[in-house]
């Protein structure tokens, strides 16, 4: 049986460093300060913001809740933004999906101040990522390559094959895995015969968002599975991966719930604290 990647051992085994940085931060006079902008009634949204308070509480962090309605226009958002980019007491800013109806997205993301931009959704982190430069990037990609280093799983010349392209998880981990010299192969809805290339991986991605979708017969033995898909399925919280029956042949596999998810809450504190040390 598979070892299990346990988020919240990693997330704990994170906070000491944390706390020496913030400890550091706040000698010297810089006290990291979280802005979050939740727009409209998404319950997943405000889910979340709530959870991030939380853990944002459990470092002792301030939080700036900017809450708007479902009928918020843009410029309103924009207005928002722009005043957090200003406020010199806030560090960093988190910005909730999916914003309401109407709203250009792209355009309220490209608004923030790339250095306050905490999930690294910003074209210049983007650029920043792509080009080997330091910057803000998001934090579920990091929380994945948090758990490997945790867990002593090599990256440096294995094969990592990450089944996912988007530009918030697949993108960004496999740039992220390329930075620690793995050798990276995207895959995607128009990959020819998936399973006969996720099978060769050493470390295997699965951000695809459709549950239960890898199967045991697209892994390898021995792999090592990451699990970054969440969903809701006859009443149980289930991963892109098919668990209960890759466990059994994987080397290790994050589980869902309990894995990725819970270290990108520590991610969003650790960027947090990244953004107000370049600040001071």
């Amino acid at each position: 049986m598979a070892r299990i990647l346990d988020g919240k051992e990693t997330a704990e085994a994170l906070r000491s460093t944390l706390m020496a940085r913030l400890d550091a931060l706040r000698r010297a006079g810089k006290e990291p300060h979280l802005a979050i902008i939740l727009a409209g009634d998404s319950k997943p949204a405000a889910m979340y913001t709530a959870f991030m308070q939380k853990v944002a509480a459990g470092y002792d962090i301030p939080v700036r809740l900017v809450k708007e309605p479902e009928t918020v226009t843009e410029a309103v958002l924009l207005a928002d933004v722009a005043a957090l980019n200003e406020d010199e007491a806030v560090t960093g800013i988190l910005l909730m999906m999916p914003l309401p109806r109407g709203i250009d997205e792209g355009r309220v993301v490209e608004t923030m101040d790339p250095d306050k931009d905490i999930d690294g959704l910003t074209t210049m982190n983007s650029g920043r990522l792509a080009s080997g430069k330091e910057g803000l990037f998001p934090c579920t990609p990091r929380a994945c390559m948090a758990i490997l280093s945790h867990y002593g799983i090599e990256t440096d010349g294995r094969r990592a094959v990450v089944i996912g392209r988007s530009n918030v998880v697949g993108g960004p981990v496999a740039q992220l895995l390329q930075r620690a010299n793995a050798t990276v192969t995207v895959c995607h809805s128009h990959t020819k015969d998936l399973a006969s290339v996720t099978r060769e991986a050493d470390i295997l991605v699965a951000a695809l968002g459709r549950p239960e979708t890898v199967t045991v017969d697209m892994v390898k033995p021995g792999a090592a599975v990451i699990d970054v898909g969440i969903s809701r399925v006859s009443g149980r919280t289930v991963g892109d991966v098919a668990f209960a029956e890759v466990k059994d042949v994987a080397g290790a596999i994050t589980p869902v719930p309990g894995g990725v998810g819970s270290v990108t809450t520590t991610m969003v504190i650790e960027a947090l604290i990244t953004a107000a040390e370049r600040q001071r």
